[in-house]
Formats: C-alpha cells, sequence, structure tokens
C-alpha cells in the first residue's frame, strides 16, 4: 500500500517542473502522512494519516 490518507485519501500528486525554456520534467509532490496508531473498527491499528487530518481533529490517536 503507498502513502495514502485513510481518512482524507490525499496521495502522491503528480506533474511538471517548468524551466524557464518551459521544458517539462516529470515530478511528484508527496502528501504530508504521519503513520500514527488510531481506532480502526474499535481496534488500534498503525496507519497512515495526514497531518492536516490530525490538526484538525478528524482522528484522535491512541
Amino acid at each position: 500500500m503507498g502513502r495514502k490518507c485513510v481518512v482524507t485519501g490525499r496521495g502522491t500528486k503528480t506533474g511538471n517542473n517548468r524551466s524557464h525554456a518551459m521544458n517539462a520534467n516529470k515530478r511528484s509532490w508527496k502528501a504530508n502522512v504521519q503513520k500514527v496508531r488510531i481506532l480502526v473498527d474499535g481496534k488500534p491499528k498503525r496507519v497512515y494519516v495526514s497531518a492536516r487530518a490530525l490538526k484538525s481533529g478528524k482522528v484522535e490517536r491512541v
């Protein structure tokens, strides 16, 4: 499984680097996901959660 938030679904985005001459190189933006222990179906489990979900209180650590 890749680095994707189990709460919000945030993951890696892809696009291009653009130089002044408008040359395109592929690049990726990685989401700020942290591996934390949360309750999933009543059991503590280690999963990836985005920092925004943690800060906004959508998830509570165990």
